[in-house]
C-alpha cells in the first residue's frame, strides 16, 4: 500500500498532533479548489466546508476559515476588526501559510497567523478542511478549529 505524503501536507499532520489530534488526512482524485468542489467530492453539504481564505488587514495576514456556504464580506469584517481588509497575494500566502492557494489548511505554518473562524461552521457538527494540499482535507469541528488555530469565532459576513 503505498502512503501519499507531501511537505505541506506532513507539516499540517505534525501540527494537528501537536494538539493531539489525528484526524485521518484524506487524499482526494483532484484537487479541490473551491468548496463546491470539496463538497461534492465528500459527499457532504458546501456549509461543511471550511474555506481557508487568507488576506490583509493593513498589510498583515489575516486567515478567515470561512464556511463554503457563502463569501466574506470583506468591506464589513474590516470595518468590525477596525482595518481594511484585501485579498492577498500568492506570494503573501505563501509566505503566511508555507501553503499554496487552493490548499491552505488552518494549521502548519512557519508561524501563527491571526485567524478568524466563521461562527456558521458551528452549525456542522463535522467541518472539512484543506490539509496542506489542494487534493487534501481533514474533518474536524468549529471547536477544533477554535482551539487548534487560537481563532476568533465570529460572523464574517452581515447577517
Amino acid at each position: 500500500m503505498t502512503t501519499l505524503s507531501h511537505p505541506s501536507v506532513d507539516r499540517v499532520a505534525d501540527a494537528l498532533a501537536v494538539h493531539g489530534l489525528t484526524p485521518g488526512i484524506v487524499w482526494l482524485d483532484d484537487a479541490v479548489t473551491t468548496a463546491q468542489l470539496a463538497a461534492d467530492a465528500l459527499g457532504v453539504e458546501v456549509g461543511q466546508i471550511a474555506n481557508s481564505l487568507v488576506f490583509t488587514i493593513d498589510d498583515e495576514p489575516i486567515l478567515v476559515l470561512t464556511s463554503g456556504a457563502h463569501r466574506v464580506d470583506t468591506e464589513w469584517l474590516g470595518a468590525e476588526l477596525g482595518g481594511v481588509i484585501r485579498r492577498a497575494s500568492r506570494e503573501t500566502v505563501k509566505a503566511a501559510t508555507g501553503q499554496v492557494i487552493g490548499g491552505v489548511a488552518p494549521v502548519g505554518h512557519p508561524s501563527p497567523v491571526r485567524t478568524v473562524v466563521d461562527v456558521q461552521l458551528a452549525d456542522y457538527p463535522v467541518v472539512w478542511a484543506a490539509a496542506g494540499h489542494a487534493k487534501t482535507v481533514f474533518p474536524t469541528s468549529f471547536d477544533e478549529l477554535v482551539r487548534i488555530t487560537g481563532g476568533t469565532p465570529r460572523a464574517v459576513t452581515r447577517d
